[in-house]
């Protein structure tokens, strides 16, 4: 990034922009305040700008707020092998950018993707990540079945379908769908898994494709979230069609990877002050009632777990303001090194 776009961003509500020196490269950041750090991770297909909404807010409560651009989205480094989007990279970043900016620990919260990320950086890094807070995606350990075995044989409603996650996986396949019209199906898919705008009971479910199907042919046609409007739309779809979605998607083609990388933790709990948010029309809320119900022994250390009705998947968008009092209130509630003097 030139110093011209990041004056250009530091003049435009205050946001500074940076490049620090991580494994992917280089791993582009946006802060706003003073105080202890809050490091915040985007998921799929987002960016540092999914928490415009909170740096400020963080700022004035008297914190360091940071949001990163995760390795392959945005104005990050783009390494080009799939295996360089495991998720042991991935920690590797946020353990860089904390000590880039002049820190040695960090409270780290994360949405969708972002979340396990941030839980995985609390996991294998305690001495780092003091606190997590997690996002729509709750905590699982790692460990269980293969991932891939376990999406293969998901076959949505009355099966022949195939879920997401394994569409996905074929380098190439999700590209041809998604580039040509970048900005049109991020304004479906953020339709789709939006309170407002998701489909209604019976319709066919988004998370699956049919055979020979595309993702967008479920979408909700021509219906924008609340939350998204003209100016949030190209900022995120102006990202994408300069990267593609090669780097994004690569992080799903990692699962296998991650689940032998991580297999002498199977079963480990994170043991540092969390928190949990999620919407509850949010299908990544009701198929993982399970890890929810497992926090007293998953995370040990839960703070506050909160489910929010009426909310879908894009919790910190559609609802900033509870967002924001229940991460507040958390942060007030941690170790005296966390808060703010």
């Amino acid at each position: 990034m030139s110093q011209t776009s990041a004056a250009a961003g530091a003049a435009e509500g205050g946001f500074r922009h940076r490049l620090v020196a991580s494994p992917a490269g280089r791993t582009h950041l946006v802060e706003r305040g003073e105080g202890p750090l809050v490091l915040l991770v985007h998921g799929f297909p987002e960016s540092w700008y999914s928490w415009r909404h909170q740096l400020p807010a963080l700022a004035v409560a008297g914190y360091r707020g940071v949001a990163v651009d995760v390795r392959g989205y945005g104005r990050s480094s783009r390494p080009a092998a799939v295996e360089a989007y495991r998720m042991v990279e991935l920690v590797a970043d946020a353990v860089a950018v904390v000590h880039a900016l002049g820190e040695s620990s960090a409270v780290i919260v994360g949405h969708d993707w972002g979340s396990n990320i941030a839980a995985m950086s609390a996991l294998l890094r305690p001495d780092v990540f003091r606190a997590v807070g997690m996002l729509s995606v709750p905590y699982a350990p790692p460990g269980g079945p293969r991932p891939s075995e376990v999406f293969a044989r998901m076959g949505g409603e009355g099966g022949g379908e195939e879920f997401y996650v394994s569409y996905f996986q074929r380098p190439g396949r999700a590209e041809a769908e998604i580039e040509p019209d970048v900005r049109g199906w991020l304004a479906g898919l953020y339709a789709a898994l939006s309170a407002d705008t998701m489909p209604g009971a019976g319709a066919p479910d988004p998370h699956f494709v049919g055979r020979g199907g595309r993702m967008r042919d479920r979408f909700p046609d021509g219906r924008r979230p609340a939350w998204l409007g003209e100016r949030e739309l190209d900022v995120y779809a102006a990202e994408f069609e300069r990267t593609g979605l090669s780097g994004a998607l690569a992080r799903y083609r990692n699962m296998d990877r991650d689940w032998e990388d991580l297999a002498e933790r199977a079963g480990a709990p994170v043991t540092q002050p969390s928190l949990f948010v999620g919407g509850g029309l949010d299908a990544s809320t009701t198929w993982m009632a399970e890890a929810i119900a497992a926090f007293p022994t998953t995370l040990p250390g839960l703070v506050g777990s909160h489910v929010l009705d009426g909310c879908g998947h894009w919790v910190q968008q559609e609802r900033p303001a509870e967002v924001n009092r229940l991460l507040l209130d958390w942060l007030t509630s941690l170790p005296d090194a966390s808060r703010p003097d």
